[in-house]
């Protein structure tokens, strides 16, 4: 028969939910986690806890940090390690004056498990694709839905986050804290938080003349500490929820009109506007790159801005941005929401539709006026054709089902003239090879996995390029498409990416750094264009003039002023200064 060989608890003994194993005889293993066991069930103070914890996060959870900080030092580590020394006091500090202000006895275990997940989950995003905790970034977390949470998601992250976080979260769990009451608490706790803010203002005054310059022309360091900058950032969300004022929609389409071009017009224009996603403007063969990554367009005879900037460098801040009356400046400083160019377009009278193949959809820019997503409604043959991971299809499948789309619209509008706007995919990463068809596979081998880093370069540029090359594809169909309906309307096609994409330079991936230390792979980017003949002609376009304003510098700003002039629309919100085709409208045909 067998016997239980664990003891018996005898009165006055603790149940600390932990095995005991028996002394006499007991393997070295099993004696050592005994000794464990008695040296976590010692009672301490929750100031000794944090400042375990705090040195803790600071030594495992800061590793991009600290790289960051010797890849600037550059072969110059014995001259760069006082700032390195005084960046990992400085954390240090930091973190222990965070956790001290939960240093309590009671209740505070679970808080202390969440933080220490949160530094593990962000230094494993920080170290695979080179991002930062900044605001916008946590902005951009909160709104991803669940086909883009599914591509961050792989095994590396469990590996990581049991790595870092498995050791604290034990010895958090089973620690013994002893109870005070809460006035010595308050008063000890608030001398260890004076100490921490001592010794880094000891440590930042006895080396500004260093370190200042340091925080000022790398301003990104500052978002890198861990876990200090996403708790600060998302504090700083919440607390722009809670205490913003509540926003009102400022209007901004009152005097909307059609020009004089709609009153004896033979045909109305169609106007489809391409907001691309991820798409780098070095990346087009239209631009000048070594690959001919955009035939079908070239061979469409398109015009290709080549010097473009945009307004953000994610899509929550960048697609509202670009269509916004305001520009870049005026868009981030409002307080109020502003009506944008599809409220204008539509309050002159043009039947306008938003389509999107984006899971997190117009970020509010369509809400006023008919929209769909792509996905919705596709019968089975085109689901099984553009859509192989069943939640999501290739950009293409915006084109299926277009004519009844703009049938469905008012009548009378369309006989005015439409606007459509396409939202696409694009090239969303990090699972680029899920945003390109078979056909598109032009440049192999390419990374088939969303740790980016697991791939060599070239698989990663070729997963990218093939994506650039399926857009060019697809922005063909759409031309054609458009050629198809001459006889019914004028026709043209903007396409205008929201932000560009980093692809391991500088150690960055991805996107959604903050503006003003983002490299210029996340914010320059494609601006193309097509113009029928008969759409040329109803806007007195010289075609010649326009080739030669191709290196003219853009931005996102232009946007909604050339829209509203190729279509024709007065308002006075409009900016000849800002339309990017002003210069070369009124000329006559023998000019273009």
């Amino acid at each position: 028969m067998l016997r239980n060989s664990w003891p018996l608890a005898t009165p006055g003994s603790v149940d600390t939910g932990l095995p005991s194993f028996p002394s006499a005889d007991a393997p070295w293993a099993l004696a050592r986690w005994r000794a464990l066991r008695d040296w976590l069930q010692r009672p301490r103070s929750a100031r000794t806890l944090v400042l375990w914890l705090g040195l803790y996060l600071s030594l495992a959870c800061n590793g991009p940090l600290y790289w960051e900080l010797m890849h600037i030092g550059g072969g110059r580590s014995a001259e760069y390690l006082p700032n390195l020394l005084l960046m990992g006091l400085l954390v240090l500090c930091g973190n222990v004056a965070l956790l001290t202000l939960f240093a309590w006895s009671r209740w505070m275990k679970p808080l202390w498990v969440a933080v220490v997940l949160i530094a593990a989950v962000s230094q494993h995003y920080m170290a695979s694709y080179g991002v930062v905790m900044d605001p916008s970034m946590l902005a951009n977390a909160i709104q991803t839905d669940m086909s883009e949470v599914r591509d961050l998601l792989n095994w590396r992250l469990l590996f990581n986050l049991l790595l870092v976080a498995a050791l604290p979260v034990l010895v958090i769990w089973h620690a013994r804290l002893a109870r005070q009451s809460f006035l010595g608490q308050l008063w000890r706790n608030a001398v260890l938080l004076m100490a921490a803010a001592a010794l880094a203002a000891g440590g930042m005054l006895a080396m500004n003349r260093e370190f200042a310059p340091l925080m000022r022309n790398h301003t990104k360091l500052r978002y890198m500490t861990n876990p200090l900058a996403p708790v600060y950032s998302a504090t700083t969300l919440g607390t722009r929820a809670l205490f913003s004022h509540k926003r009102q929609l400022i209007p901004v389409s009152g005097g909307a009109a059609l020009g004089a071009s709609y009153a004896a017009q033979a045909r109305p224009p169609l106007f489809v506007v391409v907001v691309g996603e991820t798409a780098r403007a070095d990346h087009f063969g239209l631009n000048g790159y070594e690959r001919d990554t955009t035939g079908d367009l070239a061979a469409r005879h398109v015009l290709s801005w080549r010097k473009v900037q945009s307004c953000g460098t994610s899509t929550l801040a960048s697609v509202p941005c670009m269509f916004s009356p305001l520009g870049k400046a005026g868009h981030e400083a409002a307080r109020d929401d502003y009506e944008n160019l599809t409220d204008v377009l539509q309050a002159a009278g043009l039947a306008v539709f938003w389509l999107d193949n984006q899971p997190g959809g117009c970020k509010g820019v369509c809400d006023r006026i008919p929209h769909a997503s792509a996905f919705a409604g596709l019968d089975a043959v085109t689901k099984d054709a553009l859509c192989p991971g069943g939640d999501e299809c290739l950009d293409e499948v915006m084109l299926r089902g277009l004519d009844a789309r703009i049938e469905a619209l008012p009548a009378e509008r369309r006989q005015r003239g439409v606007v459509l706007l396409m939202h696409q995919m694009g090239s969303h990463g990090p699972a680029y090879y899920l945003r390109s068809s078979r056909t598109s596979k032009r440049y192999m081998p390419e990374c088939r996995v969303n740790v980016l880093s697991d791939c060599s370069h070239e698989e990663l540029i070729n997963a990218f390029d093939n994506t650039i090359v399926y857009t060019d594809q697809f922005l063909g169909k759409t031309i054609d498409w458009l050629k198809a309906r001459a006889d019914h309307y004028d026709t043209a096609m903007l396409y205008l990416s929201d932000h560009g994409e980093s692809l391991g330079e500088f150690g960055l991936f991805l996107h959604g750094m903050p503006y003003s230390v983002a490299p210029e792979a996340q914010k320059h980017v494609p601006w193309v264009m097509w113009f029928s003949e008969g759409m040329r002609s109803r806007d007195r376009l010289s075609l010649r003039c326009l080739e030669g304003e191709l290196d003219k510098p853009l931005t996102h700003d232009n946007l909604y002023h050339t829209v509203l002039g190729a279509m024709d629309v007065q308002t006075p919100s409009y900016k000849a200064a800002l339309d990017a085709l002003a210069g070369c409208r009124g000329q006559t045909r023998s000019a273009g």
